[in-house]
């Protein structure tokens, strides 16, 4: 793995075409929400099977609690498509078959020569790409856990949202005072209650 991705370093910014054939980058998939990043093997592969369909079972849960998530693969579109199905994800799958990602991290599978896989972690990443977290999931019980994932993201959001804890000195203040800009989404929120014309 490169020297520079660990804990407080940021995460590339990598451009990919997604399930849809459309190119994303990690940034504009983020938003200013915290997100779980899979680097994963590729479709051929159970353990890969087995991580997102536990993933799958909290979607509700990551969604009320603006959580995104996004799977980067090996897999070719076609075959990334049947992946993220037969997982039944709903979130973005990136494809990169290319191996651009295992080749700018150095994270080569290389006891896996038939497949050339990159080794798969799984990030949890703070706004801006910011690393919280790293798994390196070679092993299966290197991956994160439903409740490492859980934990990993209560700290991170409680670092990242001023609104973490209501009793917080002067957001009450800053609330009746019309400021809602330490409440996160309100702007939004209140965009989409807005009557339109």
């Amino acid at each position: 793995m490169r020297s520079d991705i660990t804990p407080g370093g940021v995460f590339p910014d990598y451009a990919l075409p997604d399930h849809t054939e459309t190119v994303r980058t990690l940034s504009e998939l983020q938003g200013d929400d915290p997100m779980i990043l899979t680097l994963a093997r590729g479709h051929f592969c159970p353990k890969e099977h087995q991580q997102h369909l536990d993933l799958a079972a909290i979607q509700p849960k990551l969604a009320v609690a603006y959580t995104q998530i996004v799977t980067i693969s090996t897999d070719e579109h076609h075959t990334l498509q049947e992946f993220r199905a037969s997982v039944g994800a709903f979130w973005p799958f990136l494809s990169d078959p290319g191996r651009t990602i295992q080749k700018d991290l150095d994270i080569q599978e290389y006891t896996d020569p038939d497949n050339d896989p990159m080794i798969p972690y799984t990030f949890v990443l703070k706004p801006g790409l910011v690393i919280h977290s790293i798994y390196n999931g070679y092993w299966f019980w290197g991956r994160p856990s439903v409740d490492d994932l859980w934990r990993d993201l209560r700290a991170a959001s409680a670092e990242i949202r001023p609104d973490w804890d209501l009793g917080t000195p002067g957001l009450r203040e800053a609330w009746t005072a019309g400021d809602h800009s330490h409440f996160h989404g309100w702007d939004r929120r209140a965009n989409d209650a807005a009557p339109t014309t």
